[in-house]
């Protein structure tokens, strides 16, 4: 069976992965390791990275069986243990993608991005707030649901969510670090969102059978 091509773009990372100086990765990221693997937890799941040949995979159960990271995992965690500039570098300010430092200002980047998983976690406040909480803190801000995350132990993520009413229809909203792009390139942001929307859904189906 041929490979997509975000399974090739994945493959490919790997090989850049390798390239890097796994010593600062440990030391920058405080991460556990051996002669085989590095770990780290993203969004509630054990990860492991081999290191030499930069596959990432992920399990439930200590690795006794494991499954290889999708292309938003991996392209995520390849690109914030080898871009990362340092982890000295949190504002504690956070903000919408569009007003990130470095980047232009401008209307909000695909405001229906998350529309479906605004509508899917309607009427699920208590499950969807169950989960967050799993993964982080009530922080006080408006929203039916307002909790900071932290997908990586390091880089928190705020997540704010709205009910639809009368006038307005259901709203998820992500805001970051103002210098998020210290730990990741922009375009990784998206995949970092996904990844953790992919999994909070997961987590509150969960909940819902």
């Amino acid at each position: 069976m041929a490979l997509s091509n975000y399974e090739i773009m994945r493959n490919q990372m790997r090989s850049e992965f390798i390239k890097y100086d796994q010593t600062m990765m440990i030391q920058k990221y405080s991460l556990k390791n051996d002669s085989e693997y590095l770990y780290l937890d993203f969004v509630l799941r054990h990860y492991r990275i081999n290191r030499k040949n930069g596959i990432a995979e992920w399990s439930d159960d200590c690795f006794r069986n494991y499954v290889e990271a999708d292309y938003n995992e991996s392209m995520t965690i390849y690109d914030v243990l080898c871009y990362g500039k340092n982890t000295s570098g949190l504002s504690g300010k956070y903000c919408s993608l569009n007003m990130l430092k470095g980047t232009v200002k401008s209307s909000t980047p695909g405001n229906n991005m998350f529309q479906r998983a605004a509508d899917y976690f309607n009427g699920k406040v208590k499950e969807l707030e169950a989960v967050c909480e799993l993964m982080g803190e009530r922080v006080d801000l408006k929203g039916d649901v307002a909790i900071k995350l932290y997908p990586f132990s390091f880089l928190p993520v705020i997540l704010q969510y709205w009910e639809a009413d009368d006038e307005f229809p259901a709203n998820l909203k992500f805001m970051f670090d103002e210098n998020i792009l210290k730990y990741m390139h922009y375009e990784t942001i998206f995949l970092y969102d996904r990844t953790s929307y992919k999994e909070n859904t997961r987590y509150c189906k969960g909940l819902l059978w």
